[in-house]
């Protein structure tokens, strides 16, 4: 039986990878490097399935390509707002993506740039390696308490929830949270979660505010400057969701006005390029987009991929089907 032909943009894991030889008729990135447009305009005309990453942008252009034989993206990642998932639909491709198997890592991560924004352990890492530290003193590196304090979580979906439950049950944290969708009593009355009516709301009454909603046309610059003047001055916003939420501009006018004490960023507008105060401010934690990676949540993000692809070519339903 022919196998069918997939094409996939960057280098996965390598049991990943020996899986995809076993069960396609596979073309491996072996250099990691970016595909161009026009690579990925070539790898939807000679492939079956294309499966890209955050990394690939999936314009409506690539997609109309002439001659198309690809049929469906099996998408490496959650997010999907890198395709446009508007034509790919008009054009009858099949898009899916893999959700659930990130959500504990993305939490564990969210929280991670919580505690080190708050309790200034960038700060305190760089002046420990740099030689400078010059001895225990009471009023060094003063930083912000994080239990007992008020987080504001947009978004409450899986990861949303996920970060409630480190923090509620870990950290004593009162847990407010904005959501479009309603929110089965059940879930929120795990972690004692108020439902607050707008983002206004959140940012005004926060101590923290994390962001874990999906990136839509909606949620661009979600949090723009008239948000950031909402929050109290003592707070911080934690970035774990995508990076186009943030108008980057506007946060770093609300850094340098300290209208807010500071951010904790895993995800960028324009990665790997970023504004050089995310960079050089002591008030700012930025990682580079880490959120799903772990050995076990990256090969479990394959697999899926890979579950998804075999489905479509059964004629199964998808486990993971966005369009």
């Amino acid at each position: 039986m022919t196998k069918p032909v997939a094409i996939v943009t960057r280098k996965w894991p390598k049991e990943n990878e020996d899986r995809l030889k076993e069960l396609f008729d596979v073309t491996l990135n072996e250099s990691d490097k970016p595909f161009t447009a026009d690579e990925l305009k070539s790898a939807l005309q000679n492939c079956d399935v294309l499966m890209p990453t955050v990394t690939d942008k999936i314009t409506a252009d690539i997609l109309s390509v002439e001659n198309r034989r690809a049929k469906m993206i099996g998408n490496f990642g959650v997010g999907f707002n890198h395709i446009d998932i508007a034509k790919a639909k008009e054009l009858g491709i099949i898009v899916s993506n893999t959700p659930s198997v990130l959500t504990d890592c993305t939490a564990d991560i969210a929280m991670s740039l919580l505690l080190m924004a708050a309790r200034r352990v960038g700060e305190g890492e760089r002046e420990l390696r740099a030689e400078n530290w010059t001895g225990w003193r009471p009023t060094h590196l003063l930083g912000t308490k994080v239990t007992g304090k008020k987080l504001g979580i947009i978004g409450f979906g899986r990861i949303g929830q996920a970060v409630a439950k480190r923090a509620h049950f870990g950290f004593d944290m009162d847990i407010l949270y904005w959501d479009p969708y309603d929110i089965p009593s059940d879930v929120t009355k795990k972690f004692s979660a108020t439902k607050l009516d707008t983002i206004e709301d959140i940012c005004e009454e926060s101590d923290f505010v994390s962001i874990n909603c999906p990136a839509t046309k909606e949620t661009l610059h979600l949090m723009n400057e008239e948000r950031f003047k909402l929050m109290k001055k003592t707070a911080f916003v934690i970035n774990t969701a995508r990076g186009d939420i943030i108008d980057e501009k506007a946060l770093v006018q609300a850094l340098v006005n300290k209208e807010i004490a500071g951010a904790g960023l895993d995800v960028f507008e324009t990665e790997p390029n970023l504004p050089n105060e995310l960079k050089t401010m002591e008030n700012v934690v930025s990682f580079p987009h880490l959120g799903s990676a772990t050995i076990e949540t990256r090969l479990a993000m394959g697999n899926t991929a890979i579950e998804n692809t075999l489905a479509f070519f059964a004629g199964t339903d998808l486990p993971n089907k966005v369009v």
